[in-house]
């Protein structure tokens, strides 16, 4: 009998990611965590899971949502400040195609964030651990998306309303909404060159301070092995409510990428995050957070599927702002620099 050719697929798709983790960190925490700015691989000399989410998604023409449920150390760091349940939505989203000739879409819920090259899913990114950067603007965010994609699929521009940065539910006390736009523009199919900001407030409205984001990357595949990505993120927010003076922080970031077989990738990054301020990562030290970062990884593709990781990683800091044991191990002393040694195994499916 021959079969019907008009008959649809299943809407529904089911997807998993699971990746454990070991974090050796030469500084040796009496807390055996790793400093406060860094969310990924996070607990200090154990065997742990660094992210894992069972998803659901449903795709039609008109149509698209996605429900996925998380748990591990990922999640409590960066959902510490979400309430009950909401700790563990990775994601929860419903899109409505709202033309029928353009691809122009209404998304709503909790999405991954706008804002920059690298996700919290580990096997998406080219470095085991996430940049300074990634680590310190959001991971996701909620609030209503208006997306639009041309018929080329070379430019993809959107504007968001937010419930702030990194949030789930506003601030209590927050009246401001907070606001977000991305254009991402594919020239050729080797360069993504994309803008992202962010505008809004993080704080209650008596202590409000206006925060302003500019999230600037490329990414170039410069040949079939070989591959740079490169960002630079710029921020400011006010010194004080109502004020006309801003504290400002600079981050570049700089990863190539060398794939000498489709089962091994070998990449290398630098990066410099710059917050005298401490806007973002106070230190309550005299300059502040002056921070540069080397790394140097090589993935493993096991199987379809299975990716093993390590990385050796190095931050190197003005001021001394990382801790560490002294050779009795009973108690904290402070030095400019910390260097780790990182391994993971992930699975998708």
């Amino acid at each position: 009998m021959a079969q019907d050719s008009t008959k649809t697929s299943n809407p529904v798709t089911i997807s998993g990611y699971a990746e454990a983790y070991y974090n050796y960190d030469f500084n040796r925490p009496l807390n055996n965590t790793a400093p406060g700015f860094l969310y990924n691989f996070n607990r200090i000399g154990e065997v742990n899971l660094n992210l894992g989410f069972i998803k659901a998604n449903y795709t039609t023409d008109r149509v698209r949502g996605n429900l996925a449920l998380a748990a591990g150390t990922y999640v409590n760091a960066n959902y510490a400040a979400e309430p009950g349940v909401l700790k563990n939505v990775f994601e929860a989203n419903i899109g409505l195609k709202i033309s029928k000739n353009a691809n122009l879409w209404l998304d709503a819920g909790i999405m991954p964030s706008h804002i920059g090259f690298e996700s919290a899913v580990g096997k998406d990114n080219w470095a085991m651990t996430r940049s300074l950067v990634a680590e310190n603007t959001p991971y996701f965010e909620s609030g209503l998306k208006l997306g639009f994609t041309t018929k080329d699929e070379k430019l993809y521009v959107s504007a968001m309303y937010l419930n702030g940065w990194q949030r789930m539910q506003r601030v209590d006390g927050n009246t401001t909404p907070a606001f977000g736009t991305q254009v991402t523009y594919k020239p050729a199919a080797n360069v993504t060159l994309n803008y992202s900001t962010f505008i809004g407030s993080d704080k209650p409205d008596s202590a409000r301070l206006m925060r302003y984001y500019h999230n600037f990357y490329g990414v170039f595949q410069l040949a079939e092995k070989f591959g740079i990505t490169a960002g630079l993120d710029y921020g400011t927010e006010q010194k004080a409510k109502g004020s006309s003076e801003y504290n400002n922080w600079v981050v570049p970031t700089l990863i190539v990428r060398y794939s000498p077989s489709s089962k091994v990738n070998i990449a290398a990054r630098g990066e410099y995050f710059q917050d005298q301020n401490g806007v973002i990562i106070a230190t309550g030290t005299e300059n502040g957070f002056k921070t540069f970062g080397l790394s140097a990884n090589i993935d493993y593709a096991v199987f379809p599927g299975v990716l093993w990781r390590m990385e050796a990683r190095n931050l190197s800091s003005k001021d001394r702002i990382f801790l560490e044991r002294n050779q009795a191990g009973a108690e904290a002393m402070s030095r400019k620099d910390n260097f780790f040694l990182t391994t993971s195994i992930s699975v998708a499916f």
